[in-house]
């Protein structure tokens, strides 16, 4: 069940970030997701560590905070991913 939810999430996060993150990403339905869900990691994993002090790789769970904490990840997700292809066009 927890895999489900992870792609449900991953789908609401990513469209979400795409949407809000300025410019064109590119990409399809399973671009989006796999964002998604990277995004909740980097989300979950940052909220952990601010809110615990400890490093720990947890996801943000599906509800309206984790929502929010996964799209704020897949944003930043986004800006590195930008970084990426910017530097390997050099």
């Amino acid at each position: 069940m927890n895999i489900i939810a992870w792609i449900i999430l991953g789908l609401l996060a990513g469209a979400l970030a795409k949407a809000v993150y300025p410019g064109y990403q590119g990409g399809g339905i399973l671009s989006t997701m796999i964002l998604g869900i990277v995004g909740a990691f980097i989300g979950g994993t940052l909220f952990t560590l601010l809110r615990t002090g400890t490093l720990q790789l947890t996801s943000a769970s599906l509800s309206i905070p984790g929502l929010l904490v996964a799209i704020i990840g897949a944003i930043i997700a986004i800006y590195l991913w930008g970084l990426f292809q910017r530097s390997s066009r050099a």
